[in-house]
This record gives C-alpha cells, sequence and structure tokens, in this order.
C-alpha cells in the first residue's frame, strides 16, 4: 500500500496503474481534464481519437490483448452516450474495460449545467458495475474495486462517473495494491465427470473459445487435448490458443464433426449462435464456463463444470480412468481436414476478375507472421477471413464477438498497436464497416500508430443485399458506391494506400503495405456477387 495526496484524477489513476493499466483513451473533454493532468505529468501514455466509441474499443482491444484492464475516459453527457455500442460489445464479450465518465458538478446537479446527464441508468444494464463517486476521499479505492471486479470472472466492463467538483478536488488516499480475483472452485465430481464422458466417448470434438484465451488456460488446454486425443475446434479469441498446425487442432471440417461426434465439449464460449444455440445432434453436451452467469439455461448438458478453466482443463489432462481409442475417429477428421484444405487452393488462387475475396486471404496468407494480430471488422467479408485464415498464437484474434458491433476496426487498431508495439497489426475491413471509423487513420497517423487495413470494396452491403433478395426479390439500402477510394481517404489523413483491381496485383500490394511503416490501405475490388455461404441460425 502507498499513500498518495492529489487531485481526484491522480488518485483515479495511481489505483488503475497498481492494477497494470498501461495506456489511457480519450477524445478531449474538459470535464475529465484532471484525468489527463494525471497522465500528462506522470508520463502516463494517453491517446486520443475522434470518436469515444473508438476509444472504448481500443481500450477493449488492449483489455483482450494484454489480460489487464482497458482504460477508456469519456467526457460528460454524448462522450459517454458515443461509447454505449462499444462498452456493450465489451459486455458480450466479457472484456475487463474500466469507462471512467467525467459528469456536471454534483454541488449545482439538476441546474442544467453543460452535458449534465445522469449516465448511470444507461450504463447499468451494460456493464458489471455502474456508479457515481460523490466524494474525492472515495476515488482511489472505488476506481481500484471496480478494475478488480472487471476482471473477476466472469470478466466485464465498469463504469464509474466523477463529478466535476469531486474529480478536481483533492485528498489523501491509500492505493491499495489489487485483490486476487475471486474464481469459483469447480465441483471435483462434476470435472471428474465430464473428464470420463470425454474419455469414454468414441468420438468427441472440443471446442475452445474465447474465455481459454482470458482465462491464461491454453497452455492446459493443449495438455488437455494431448492427453484425452480430443480435436480441437476454436472460435473467437479461442482462436490460436492451440495452433493451427498442431495435429489436434482443425477448422475446416466443423460441420461434418458436429453432426458425427457424440460428444461435444464447450470450454469458455456460451451456446449462442454461433455454435447453433447448442444442438449438435445426437451429441451430449459438455459445457465448461468460468462463471455461473455462464451457464446456458437452454441446454441441459451431460456436464458442466464451473470455475477456473485452466484448473479444470488440466483436471481433464490428469483423468486416469478408462477410454476409448480415438485414433481412428482423429484420422478420419484429419483426412477430411487435409482434403478440405486442398480443395480450397482453387479459390486461394482465383485469378477472376473481379477479384473474389478468397483471393484476397490467399495472398495474406503469404505475408502474415504467425504472431500478427488479425482484426476483423465487417460482414461477409471478415467472414471468409475467419474461414481461411490460421491463428497459430495464442491472443492475436480480434473480431466483434457475439453483439457484432460494426466500427471496431480502428479502435481494435490503436489498442493492439499499443499493446503490441513490434507485431504486424492486420484489420480486416468490409467497405460498409470502414465507414464507421476510418477518421480515426487520423488518431493513428498523429500518433505514430502504423497499421496494415484491407478494404474488401464490392460497394454493398452484402450480408444484406444478397438474403434480401433471396427473401423478398429485390434488396433496398444495401448499395453503396462502387470502387470508392477508401485509399485516398486514408492518404489525405496522413497515411498511404493503393486501390488493386487484379489478382495478379496483390501480394506486391500487402507487402508494400507491411512495410510502409506508416497507416496504410490496401483497398481491394471486389466481386458484389460473390456470396458468403452462411449456414448459421442468427436467430
Amino acid at each position: 500500500m502507498t499513500e498518495l495526496e492529489g487531485h481526484g484524477g491522480e488518485l483515479a489513476l495511481a489505483a488503475l496503474r497498481a492494477r497494470g493499466v498501461e495506456a489511457m483513451f480519450t477524445l478531449s473533454g474538459g470535464h475529465v481534464f484532471p484525468l489527463y493532468d494525471a497522465a500528462h505529468t506522470t508520463g502516463f501514455p494517453l491517446i486520443d481519437v475522434r470518436h469515444e466509441q473508438s476509444a472504448v474499443f481500443a481500450a477493449e482491444a488492449t483489455a483482450k490483448l494484454t489480460r489487464r484492464p482497458g482504460l477508456a475516459v469519456l467526457t460528460a453527457g454524448p462522450g459517454v452516450t458515443n461509447g454505449v455500442s462499444a462498452v456493450t460489445s465489451a459486455k458480450f464479450n466479457g472484456s475487463p474495460v474500466v469507462v471512467l465518465g467525467g459528469r456536471a458538478p454534483q454541488m449545482r446537479w439538476g441546474a442544467g449545467s453543460l452535458q449534465e446527464f445522469d449516465h448511470v441508468p444507461v450504463l447499468a444494464p451494460i456493464t458489471k458495475h455502474a456508479a457515481t463517486v460523490t466524494d474525492v476521499n472515495a476515488i482511489a479505492a472505488d476506481v481500484g474495486a471496480a478494475a478488480d471486479l472487471a476482471l473477476a470472472p466472469h470478466r466485464g466492463p465498469v463504469f464509474l462517473d466523477l463529478p466535476m467538483d469531486v474529480v478536481f478536488d483533492r485528498a489523501k488516499s491509500v492505493i491499495t495494491p489489487p485483490a486476487a480475483p475471486e474464481v469459483p472452485g469447480a465441483d471435483p465430481e462434476e470435472v471428474a465427470a465430464a473428464a470420463a464422458l470425454i474419455a469414454r466417448a468414441d468420438r468427441p470434438v472440443l471446442i475452445a473459445g474465447s474465455d481459454v484465451y482470458a482465462g491464461s488456460a491454453e497452455q492446459a488446454l493443449v495438455a488437455a487435448a494431448e492427453a484425452l486425443r480430443v480435436p480441437v475446434f476454436s472460435n473467437g479469441q479461442g482462436r490460436g490458443c492451440i495452433p493451427a498446425d498442431h495435429p489436434l487442432a482443425f477448422a475446416r471440417v466443423r460441420g461434418k464433426a458436429f453432426k458425427s461426434a457424440d460428444l461435444v465439449v464447450v470450454v469458455g464460449t456460451p451456446l449462442d449462435f454461433r455454435l447453433g444455440f447448442g444442438a449438435f445432434g445426437e451429441a451430449a453436451v459438455v459445457h465448461v464456463v468460468d462463471s455461473p452467469s455462464q451457464k446456458a439455461g437452454h441446454v441441459t448438458p451431460a456436464a458442466a463444470p464451473v470455475g477456473d478453466l485452466a484448473s479444470i482443463l488440466t483436471a481433464f489432462a490428469n483423468y486416469t480412468g478408462p477410454r476409448a481409442d480415438h485414433e481412428g475417429w482423429i484420422a478420419s477428421l484429419r483426412d477430411l481436414e487435409d482434403a478440405a484444405r486442398s480443395a480450397e487452393l482453387d479459390v486461394l488462387r482465383a485469378d477472376t476478375d473481379p477479384i473474389k475475396p478468397a483471393r484476397i486471404y490467399g495472398e495474406l496468407r503469404q505475408v502474415l507472421d504467425r504472431d500478427a494480430v488479425v482484426i476483423c471488422d465487417g460482414g461477409d467479408f471478415v467472414s471468409y477471413g475467419g474461414r481461411y485464415l490460421d491463428s497459430y498464437t495464442p491472443g492475436c484474434w480480434l473480431d466483434p464477438g457475439p453483439y457484432g458491433c460494426l466500427g471496431t476496426g480502428s479502435g481494435y487498431a490503436i489498442g493492439a498497436r499499443v499493446a503490441r508495439p513490434s507485431a504486424q497489426i492486420c484489420v480486416l475491413f468490409g467497405d460498409g464497416a470502414a465507414g464507421f471509423s476510418l477518421m480515426d487513420v487520423e488518431s493513428l497517423v498523429r500518433q505514430n500508430l502504423p497499421v496494415v487495413m484491407v478494404v474488401g470494396n464490392n460497394g454493398i452491403w452484402g450480408l444484406e443485399k444478397h438474403p434480401m433478395q433471396a427473401v423478398y426479390g429485390y434488396d433496398v439500402a444495401a448499395d453503396l458506391q462502387p470502387g470508392l477510394r477508401y485509399d485516398d481517404v486514408v492518404g489525405a489523413l496522413g497515411g498511404a494506400g493503393e486501390t488493386v483491381e487484379k489478382p495478379g496485383d496483390l501480394g506486391a500490394a500487402l507487402r508494400r503495405a507491411f512495410e510502409a511503416g506508416v497507416p496504410y490501405l490496401v483497398n481491394v475490388l471486389t466481386d458484389p456477387t460473390d456470396a458468403y455461404p452462411r449456414s448459421s441460425n442468427l436467430a
């Protein structure tokens, strides 16, 4: 413990620094000047953006990549409400984001101060905790406790707003170290039952979700898969927790595996629309989660251990009871996987005009490092990325998650570059999604945060146009300007880029992008008739 005397911004930042927070993301506002002063006078990284949504997305990216709290500071009123969609995404993703909001003065509340608005009722449903700090003496303790709560399973965002007269005030406070997260101990009998089901199943498969990475359980996942000899699929930030080239890692035969399996083990992700709401034909389901709040209420699993995922997976690895031989099952899936990968080579090399989205990913596979951070912001175009790009390193895949919020791209890119200063950062934009946040390229340029952006530019909202045509025979509100020069936008903002119209020019353009050392956008004109073959029931 340390004692500190200072204004409210200094007390808040000291509590957060004690918890491993390494950067502040914001858009300038007078209500939160003391927080800026605390950052400026102590050399704490302060990154400002052009829209508050990007500040929260940047904070979420750092939280996802570092497994520590991310920090967004939003000024009062519209500053806070502009961040609501991003906070909601963090809630759905289980991301430990601390959002500190400005607030009109407590002493004059109700008199009509600038941007006087009670944020707490708006933020309460989309956070683990939302409150107003009404006394400068409570700032350090309340901010520290909120950050600790954000990290406790199940992780998620927290919100505190600080009235101007409180945050500008001074106090002497004790800065406490972080409290260890309270992780529920899994029921040993439930864990043993789950392990026995896996071991004795004839055709088990395991799905690793984002919480495997968030819970630092990637090594335990690999150990459990190897010990029990189970094929592993992944989604979200679970990608890379078992390297794509591991003998037990599979990606291309998910549907066939789920249809043939007699047991599906889902670890660290909800049984939502991405997994057919937990219905896998005749297969029994084991659902492993880190918190009782994550248990599925619409499915009755054969076993459902709840607790620290690393501990549960380690217990699976240590199982010594009877087991079935899974080698034939693994070999049959490997044959199918290899055949699927061979079959996709033609589309990854397709020399068509217009360019097929798959060809872009064929070229990206040649230039991405094993630890490149890949960021997804879009619909059909990034769905192809999920299909064709492989992940080899834990914590290198950032998609919007189950809330499906567009506009993550630039904010995630900012946060990823701050969290991973030496890694390749590659943002995959649909041309529709690019419209949400491309102005924040100026933030990247101004603060020397180089990233590569690849836009799949088909001039339409593909995720809506094709289904609407199928349902109604026509479409409305689904067209964008064809051939729009998003690279010129980036150039005007101080970055660089180019438009690619021929598939043979893709490889060289991507190499130039990664070598540029500035925010660089490769604007690829793609075939608007190409529709991603979607099979998920979104509702």
